[in-house]
């Protein structure tokens, strides 16, 4: 298991295993070999950052897509995204951005909702952390995602 220090407290590196309907929008599985958890989005924000993940063409322009244009032009690259902590049933994290041109490098921490960092994360192919007491703290889903994915394979093979 990878484990940085970043933004002065350690991270364990994941990604996005999975992303399933759920009654209330989607469940974004991350995760890594040693454990997954669970973020519930709202079912666009799943399919966007699924589209993402996906490389999905799309007709127009997303949300995320004119963000990424926008960091594109001020030269703004998106270094890495960490998943900081879960208060009251919600997560928080913090997109770390970077900047650099004739003036010298400026690097900037950004809150924002971790669907939000997910998607620009796929778009730009960039790590994803997550703070490692929270991740010691979440409940492991591996085994839920493992009998779902499989049953999904059933079906299909069926």
């Amino acid at each position: 298991m990878l484990r940085l220090r970043l933004m002065s407290q350690d991270v364990v590196s994941v990604e996005v295993r999975g992303i399933l309907p759920a009654n209330s929008g989607c469940a974004v599985f991350i995760g890594n070999e040693e454990k997954v958890f669970v973020i519930q989005v709202e079912h666009n924000m799943g399919a966007v950052i699924g589209m993402f993940l996906n490389d999905t063409p799309k007709e127009r322009p997303l949300t995320h897509d004119l963000i990424g244009h926008l960091l594109d032009g001020f030269g703004i690259r998106l270094l890495r995204t960490v998943i900081t902590d879960l208060k009251n049933s919600t997560y928080f994290a913090r997109m770390v951005l970077q900047q650099e041109n004739e003036l010298g490098r400026k690097i900037v921490e950004v809150d924002a909702r971790p669907s939000d960092c997910l998607a620009l994360a796929a778009h730009y192919k960039s790590p994803v952390y997550v703070a490692a007491p929270l991740f010691e703290e979440v409940e492991d889903m591996s085994e839920v995602l493992s009998q779902i994915q499989d049953s999904a394979g059933d079906q299909e093979q069926g």
